[in-house]
């Protein structure tokens, strides 16, 4: 199958599976007590304009005529209005949002696989020694620490005790410097958004950086172990030889797959991340939709979020036959 009708056989997937993530998100959202309207109007509100306000949103509707409206409106990308910021389209706060959350994950993403494949490489080369012992120490560490107290942590020690690194607030890269205090030109702004990136990316990238290395390890040592190193190392070729190009390429399937799997955990954990930082993203946002019960808004988030780990999962299984050439698209081996 060539690679044209594979990806626009998962895109056809992708497709139902959002479509479920929808309906899914939209009658859970729909199963919530409370009314959205009374929170946002608050107590003492007279009851005709409660009812203008539900009937503005469609809320005074029956659930199943909600329903295939949701639909509709989402099939031509429309995710509704925003009742907690007043009638605000919710692909206009979403845009404005997720450029944020998408560099602090990239950010967390560098990181980790910058660090976690070569810690990883190095540690099961040198099984059993200091090297490999620190390293897994680090990795179950990072692994067994909340995100959270990462963060809070970081913010006492770097920003209240050294007063090195801000403890709130995110600069992005393409802002003007007219925006940016004290910049005055693009190398400016450049040096402020990693100079504010650098704890919650931390934070942020603790977790994945751990999972990644520990993965990685224990494929090498796989790899590292079959006969057609033993024969590479027999013939003389050099240790490094040998782990740069034929150890380390074939070690990466795991890899690959538990990065797929660690964008759900980094978008879950970018809500505790912005929450922790203050900054203004997607997490920060759905946050502010479930405590004022934002129907459209909750389900809009959830959405991108269900797009992103798809688009996420379909590079993940393209990267797979760019890695091992004997895995086809068509789901088998040669």
């Amino acid at each position: 199958m060539s690679l044209i009708r594979y990806s626009a056989r998962r895109l056809l997937q992708s497709v139902f599976m959002l479509a479920g993530i929808a309906t899914i998100t939209f009658l859970l959202v729909n199963a919530m007590p409370g009314d959205p309207v009374r929170i946002m109007l608050g107590p003492g509100t007279d009851q005709a304009t409660i009812d203008a306000v539900q009937s503005r949103y469609g809320l005074d509707r029956p659930l199943y005529e909600r329903y295939f409206n949701y639909m509709a409106g989402v099939a031509q990308g429309d995710l509704g209005n925003s009742i907690h910021y007043n009638g605000v389209p919710v692909t206009e706060k979403i845009l404005e949002r997720l450029p944020v959350t998408l560099l602090l994950v990239a950010s967390s993403f560098t990181l980790a696989i910058s660090m976690a494949v070569p810690l990883g490489a190095i540690a099961a080369k040198r099984q059993n020694k200091a090297t490999d012992h620190v390293s897994r120490v680090i990795a179950l560490v990072g692994v067994s620490t909340p995100s959270f107290w990462i963060g809070l942590m970081l913010i006492i020690v770097f920003a209240y005790q050294l007063d090195v690194f801000p403890s709130s607030g995110l600069i992005m890269p393409w802002a003007s410097p007219s925006d940016v205090p004290q910049a005055t030109n693009r190398i400016d702004v450049l040096g402020a958004a990693v100079y504010h990136l650098v704890l919650p990316t931390i934070t942020l990238g603790t977790l994945q950086t751990a999972a990644i290395m520990r993965i990685q390890r224990s494929s090498m040592l796989e790899v590292l172990n079959r006969d057609y190193i033993t024969l590479a190392q027999a013939y003389g070729v050099s240790s490094r030889t040998v782990l740069r190009k034929h150890a380390l390429r074939n070690a990466q399937l795991p890899v690959v797959t538990i990065i797929g799997i660690q964008l759900t955990t980094a978008l879950g954990g970018a809500v505790l991340t912005e929450t922790v930082f203050s900054i203004s993203g997607m997490g920060t946002l759905i946050i502010t939709a479930v405590n004022s019960q934002d129907y459209p808004l909750i389900m809009g988030v959830t959405l991108v979020f269900g797009v992103i780990f798809v688009v996420g999962v379909l590079i993940t299984d393209l990267l797979y036959a760019y890695l091992d050439p004997r895995i086809t698209y068509g789901g088998g081996e040669h």
